[in-house]
């Protein structure tokens, strides 16, 4: 079942379209674009992802000495040991913390704190403030892998 269209002008003759075809010309600006993007890619710098750094020069290298180490251990009952030798008390221990923390920093010791599993938290925290009021700067916990993590 189809319709039958007639001409208006009454020819048999079809009539001429005098739309333009949109399709070469779109053509040809999708080719002028992608060349114009290629163009750019070529010409635009590489960004270099660098950061400035100061390396040291390679010469004669410098005597790099072991750094002196003091372990202050706190036993289950409180008693606190200075490398191995009984402090006898709170006092002895600001001492000894304060001797370390008039020290210049270079020349600080490493005081390595290791408390027993068992000491009072009271005790360890005794020594903390000592280390925290007297300033000494190279201070490390020991020994928390015997702790339940």
């Amino acid at each position: 079942m189809g319709m039958n269209v007639s001409n208006v002008s009454g020819n048999s003759e079809p009539e001429a379209l005098m739309d333009v075809n949109p399709t070469p010309l779109i053509d040809v600006m999708l080719v002028l674009l992608v060349l114009l993007l290629v163009m750019l890619i070529i010409t635009i710098p590489m960004r270099l992802h660098t950061i400035p750094m100061d390396m040291p020069q390679s010469g004669p290298t410098s005597f790099v000495r072991e750094p002196v180490v003091l372990i202050v251990s706190i036993d289950f009952d409180g008693t606190v040991y200075w490398d191995d030798e009984a402090l006898a008390g709170q006092a002895a221990v600001d001492a000894k913390m304060r001797d370390v923390g008039a020290m210049a920093l270079a020349d600080q010791p490493e005081v390595h704190i290791k408390p027993n599993k068992l000491a009072d938290y009271g005790a360890v925290a005794a020594v903390l403030a000592s280390v925290q009021r007297n300033g000494v700067k190279k201070m490390g916990m020991v020994g928390n892998e015997q702790f339940p993590g």
